[in-house]
């Protein structure tokens, strides 16, 4: 089963490929876990993704695409995989099809633009365990995982967050269409609680595997 998660940054697809990859017993792929150790191992690589990312725009296609091509030629991906943060476009999505990688369903979690504001703005990564939490639920910026310190990543920061929002809606929302013409496109709510979600999702993938 090879399934996209496709969704607004904040949306939760990090969380829900995970929850579904364990349940499934298929592999997760995610280019932004990709990015972020290339990022903490200061490569030139990671130095120039950094970069972008801290700006709120997109890793550019040709590096981004042979990046996802080299992760799935390995053999824990042979019988699928679930890919968060990619495609992030059409032409990423038509890259896919070009290698061979055929989808058998997107799963698109919509979440509206003021509730992903405030989950993004307020989420925080532990520097030692790397645990996302939010200051909602951590105010006093202590992990509630490891009691290591909560900090706030370049990209959630409020003017980036604005800047990743506007340019989901003009780069990857026209995915929804493209796949929906495609007839294997499975929208979820992304404002229900995580359990709920991860059910509507496999319930959904269920009935349209």
């Amino acid at each position: 089963m090879n399934v996209v998660f496709l969704g607004p940054p904040g949306a939760g697809k990090g969380t829900q490929a995970q929850r579904v990859s364990k349940r499934l017993g298929i592999p997760h792929v995610s280019t932004g876990e990709i990015f972020r150790a290339a990022i903490a191992a200061g490569s030139e690589l990671g130095k120039q993704v950094e970069r972008v990312i801290a700006s709120g725009q997109l890793v550019p296609d040709t590096l981004t695409n042979e990046i996802v091509r080299e992760r799935l030629s390995q053999p824990d991906a042979a019988q699928g995989a679930m890919l968060d943060g990619y495609p992030r476009s059409v032409a990423q999505a038509q890259f896919l099809a070009q290698i061979g990688w055929a989808t058998t369903a997107v799963v698109n979690i919509a979440v509206p633009d003021d509730v992903l504001v405030r989950r993004l703005s307020g989420r925080r990564v532990c520097a030692a365990c790397k645990a996302i939490d939010h200051v909602e639920t951590a105010p006093d910026g202590i992990c509630r995982t490891c009691g290591g310190k909560l900090t706030q990543r370049a990209d959630d920061a409020p003017e980036s967050v604005s800047q990743r929002l506007v340019v989901y809606h003009e780069v990857t929302a026209p995915l929804e269409d493209w796949y929906s013409a495609n007839g294997n496109l499975l929208t979820i709510d992304g404002s229900l609680d995580i359990d709920a979600v991860t059910e509507a999702i496999l319930a959904a993938l269920e009935c349209g595997a």
